[in-house]
């Protein structure tokens, strides 16, 4: 559970940095997506039917067992797989379907961007002070109260651009019993995945310290295509939009 020691290099800033200064066939040019299917109603935003509780996501152990059995099965949509960790096994592909993208893994703890009590150099020594991403008003994301979900960089494993994912889309991330909804927020290494905010961790219960926090395994990151919050800071319309794309993705047949 160290990915940070090897993610401080490549995320945010460096990790467009590096992408950009790789040779053009490397990382193909992707257009931005089109419009996604997603076609939500007012009453699905403000319809109180699945209890929330503070931390804003969906209440209860029936919601995460649905969600977990819309993504039990994995068509592969990666042209390999990724690490959990370095050195480890790589292991964990990332899966599609029409509306999300999903893989399954651990997750270590990002408190990179804006420097807070939490997530400073002090309290974690691989602490990087930018994001992939940045709020409405230009600033780095913040990983101590935001809730969000770091995808890995561009490669060929795998380009999250040419899937509907960019940054600020929604993201429902599942542990144990518990659902949170979360935004994309950040980019890590090329071969690793299994990445959250401390905000992220501490909502689903896991230990959110960057240097002994996360857990080995047991996380599953749905990605809803096409969707973005604006602002990306706006943790209370991600839960809105999460609650209403969650439904609708799981009335599917």
């Amino acid at each position: 559970m160290h990915t940070r020691r090897f993610a401080l290099a490549l995320a945010g800033g460096a990790v467009l940095t590096a992408v950009a200064a790789m040779p053009a066939a490397a990382v193909p040019a992707v257009a931005p997506p089109e419009p996604g299917p997603w076609s939500y109603r007012t009453a699905d935003l403000t319809d109180d039917s699945w209890a929330k509780d503070a931390e804003g996501g969906v209440a209860g152990p029936a919601e995460a067992r649905a969600l977990l059995g819309k993504v039990e099965r994995c068509r592969q949509i990666s042209e390999g797989r990724y690490r959990t960790d370095p050195g480890a096994r790589a292991d964990v592909p990332v899966c599609g379907t029409d509306r999300v993208v999903f893989w399954k893994a651990d997750m270590d703890i990002d408190c990179d961007g804006v420097r807070t009590a939490e997530c400073n150099s002090r309290t974690d020594p691989w602490f990087h002070p930018t994001t992939a991403f940045r709020q409405s008003d230009g600033r780095q994301l913040n990983a101590e109260t935001l809730p969000f979900i770091v995808v890995p960089a561009p490669s060929r494993i795998w380009d999250y651009r040419a899937h509907g994912v960019r940054g600020g889309s929604v993201a429902a991330v599942v542990y144990g019993d518990r659902v949170r909804y979360a935004v994309v927020g950040d980019t890590g290494p090329t071969t690793v995945i299994g990445e959250a905010s401390y905000a992220t961790a501490k909502a689903l219960g896991i230990n959110p310290d960057p240097r002994k926090g996360g857990v080995p395994s047991g996380v599953t990151y749905i990605v809803f295509k096409d969707t973005r919050v604006s602002p990306i800071e706006d943790h209370a319309e991600a839960a809105r939009v999460g609650e209403a794309v969650a439904r609708e993705f799981l009335a599917d047949e």
